[in-house]
């Protein structure tokens, strides 16, 4: 939640797009914005016992670890910190929190570094996939409303209906999108479906899977990095190593994967598959270099449950279906809900099912078949603890 807030405080466009950096310099000198001495901490906290306390929880000398100056990086965890000064664990977050929130006003007093304001899409797609995610598992609405803004930002401003375009800066969007962005958009479009429903992200992530599979594949295995109406190149490059960000293949895999899950099409996985059985033996002999690629095959083995829930999702029965699923982080099924009847948008997974004594009802699936529908959230857990079998 703190990463995610300073994304929100330090890197959001007011439109709803991400920046892309903050500039490791400040007033000439690295790091200068983020750096305390012992007697700059002393003089912000003011209270002794907090000062004491503060320097138990965080590295804070006099030598400094950083250019003569401390980086504050957490030494003591809370159960070791509870112990030392008597206290309850679940005092020590709040305790600390505060004391941190006193530091964070007095440094925003400094000069701030610069920030690179370009807004690139891939990267706004994956901050878009975990503000979806926290705010589906965390129950965070305010997460939510950023998601949402941050995905109509980019399907307004940087795609035109028939191609994405990669970047945006003051107002204008430039360059065609490459692998990496349509495929990452795909993945956050998704995430975000399951936290609000609207049908609006999944028609819009299966009308980028197909411009990807039209413009990016290449017949032999897998994708090229560029579109095929791309500015002539000496070679199309096709990167398949996740570096610091994920390669656009492995996103892709993970896509359709996805995709295909959503929708019954296994013409998306026959594209997959193969690209995830090659890069296997590179990924066993240096895994470090493929990390989205073994989420991807780590996905395809466990065999997703697809749950469909039919009801409107303001009722409380609905909700209650819902608060069963979402209890726990379930990084291996599909959610779709929908009123019912569901609208012609709305993923195949929930067609064709009915409600069980127009209540409120779940079904939970392996490649479209399904358990017996349920009205309980009891019973739903009991479905989703079940092992698939073969």
């Amino acid at each position: 939640e703190e990463t995610l807030d300073f994304i929100i405080r330090e890197l959001r466009h007011p439109q709803g797009g991400f920046y892309s950096s903050l500039d490791a310099d400040s007033e000439g000198e690295e790091g200068k914005y983020y750096l305390w001495t012992p007697r700059e901490v002393s003089q912000v906290l003011h209270d002794p016992a907090d000062y004491q306390f503060f320097c138990a929880a965080y590295t804070l000398s006099e030598a400094g670890n950083f250019e003569g100056a401390n980086i504050l990086q957490r030494k003591a965890d809370d159960a070791e910190l509870a112990q030392r000064f008597g206290m309850e664990v679940s005092q020590i977050a709040h305790r600390l929190g505060g004391l941190k929130r006193r530091l964070l006003l007095h440094r925003q007093q400094r000069i701030p570094p610069a920030t690179d304001d370009k807004v690139l899409v891939s990267w706004n797609a994956l901050a878009l996939r975990a503000f979806s995610e926290a705010a589906r598992y965390l129950r965070r609405n305010d997460y939510l409303q950023i998601a949402q803004q941050n995905a109509d930002f980019i399907l307004s401003q940087l795609y035109t209906g028939d191609r994405l375009l990669r970047a945006w800066r003051l107002g204008q969007a430039r360059h065609n999108a490459y692998l990496e962005d349509y495929a990452a958009l795909i993945l956050g479009l998704l995430s975000l479906y399951q936290a609000d429903f609207d049908p609006r992200w999944y028609s819009a992530s299966e009308s980028l899977c197909r411009e990807m599979i039209d413009h990016f594949r290449d017949p032999a295995l897998g994708f090229f990095d560029t579109r095929d109406d791309h500015d002539p190149l000496i070679t199309r490059p096709k990167d398949l190593q996740d570096n610091a960000t994920p390669c656009g293949n492995s996103l892709a895999a993970r896509a359709l994967l996805l995709m295909a899950t959503y929708s019954g099409n296994t013409s998306w996985l026959d594209i997959a598959n193969p690209m995830l059985a090659a890069i296997q033996p590179s990924a066993v002999r240096y895994p470090i270099a493929f990390g989205n690629w073994l989420c991807a095959i780590n996905a395809a083995l466990a065999d997703f449950k697809e749950i469909a829930i039919l009801g409107d999702p303001s009722l409380p029965a609905t909700q209650s279906l819902l608060d069963a699923v979402n209890q726990t982080y379930r990084p291996h099924t599909i959610l779709a809900v929908s009123a019912f009847p569901p609208a012609q948008n709305d993923p195949p997974l929930l067609h064709h099912r009915n409600m069980l004594n127009n209540q409120p009802t779940a079904y939970v699936c392996r490649r479209f078949t399904c358990l017996n529908p349920t009205t309980s959230p009891q019973e739903l857990l009991q479905q989703l603890a079940l092992t698939p079998s073969a």
